[in-house]
């Protein structure tokens, strides 16, 4: 005979149940189609990278993710759109260093703001740019282009994907820090830029590996420097600017997945298991190097704090330069 059932026992049992609901909500995470915005059009390498890792997901978390390609405005729109996604997990955002980092003191109204509408997930990759010239420019180092530069008296001009890029305001620090005068020509992304640094249009840019390393490579463009703190194994021969006289001298250019603020901690932590899985596989970290750049990886908090100190950095670099979107 089974031993009576006492009102404790049944208030204690019911009292369980709403928090075993929970739990199972939670583990059951994911049970439909995960969403990845990214804020560039299709063919963009950074398109080409989040499809890849959107693969590797989705054969780790067993369901299937989509790319939604939502571009312009610096990534202000689907920053934006992504913000005010649902928080359950279902819409991630894959998103750059510049719409994340720069964004919030490029535009005087920016309809996110990144640390308190999102949560960082994972930082994918890390990169730097390289500064490069046209063949005919007679040139072999940085320091001998400061001196052409100044030589030329503001005559020469360089290119960027645009006003408040990252290639933008990186040679805007370098003018401030060299005191050169080169005219900006902004551009509409970087194959136009690399299609007039080729053809004499301009006299140099900078620009990240995905880029510009296939066109030296190719012998189309040459290189003068990298923002790295320490040469690349990607081009060992290649020095930096502090090699090269110009102290602390960096810029960094970087991806990471983000999340809508509020979605569970739990899974914020398994989309960050699963990417530090797969930046650990051979096969994937070949891919990011072949186009300049470093596997991240670590913690969600440790990509938060980066993001923290990237925003301050930069604030100070778009001050500087001048540069605002309204």
């Amino acid at each position: 005979m089974n031993p009576p059932i006492t009102r404790r026992a049944l208030l204690c049992a019911g009292a369980a149940l709403p928090f075993a609901g929970v739990a199972h909500a939670q583990s059951a995470w994911p049970d439909k189609t995960i969403r990845i915005l990214v804020g560039t059009p299709p063919g963009d390498s950074s398109d080409a990278s989040v499809r890849r890792l959107a693969d590797r997901l989705s054969a780790i978390l067993g369901k299937p993710i989509i790319v939604d390609n939502r571009p312009g405005a610096h990534g202000a729109i689907v920053g934006e759109l992504a913000k005010n996604a649902p928080k359950d997990g279902y819409t991630l955002l894959y998103s750059s260093g510049g719409q994340m980092a720069i964004n919030p003191s490029l535009y005087s109204k920016l309809p996110y703001d990144p640390l308190k509408d999102f949560t960082g997930v994972a930082q994918i990759n890390t990169g730097f740019l390289y500064l490069a010239v046209n063949n005919d420019l007679p040139v072999r180092n940085v320091k001998e282009l400061v001196a052409y530069v100044k030589e030329k008296g503001g005559a020469l001009s360089y290119g960027s994907g645009g006003s408040g890029t990252t290639q933008h305001l990186t040679m805007e620090m370098l003018k401030k820090r060299t005191g050169m005068d080169i005219k900006h020509v902004p551009y509409r992304g970087s194959p136009m830029v690399l299609q007039d640094l080729i053809g004499g249009q301009i006299a140099c840019a900078f620009d990240a590996g995905a880029s510009i390393l296939p066109q030296a490579r190719n012998g189309k463009v040459r290189l003068l420097g990298v923002t790295s703190p320490t040469r690349l194994a990607s081009t060992p021969d290649l020095p930096t600017f502090q090699e090269q006289g110009i102290p602390d001298f960096e810029a960094r250019v970087w991806s990471g997945l983000f999340a809508p603020a509020g979605v569970p901690k739990e899974v914020v932590a398994r989309l960050n298991e699963a990417i530090n899985q797969i930046l650990k596989t051979p096969d994937y970290q070949a891919f990011l190097r072949a186009s300049g750049s470093e596997p991240a990886g670590g913690s969600a908090d440790g990509f938060n704090k980066f993001l923290a100190a990237e925003i301050a950095k930069w604030a100070v670099v778009v001050k500087d330069s001048g540069a605002q979107i309204d």
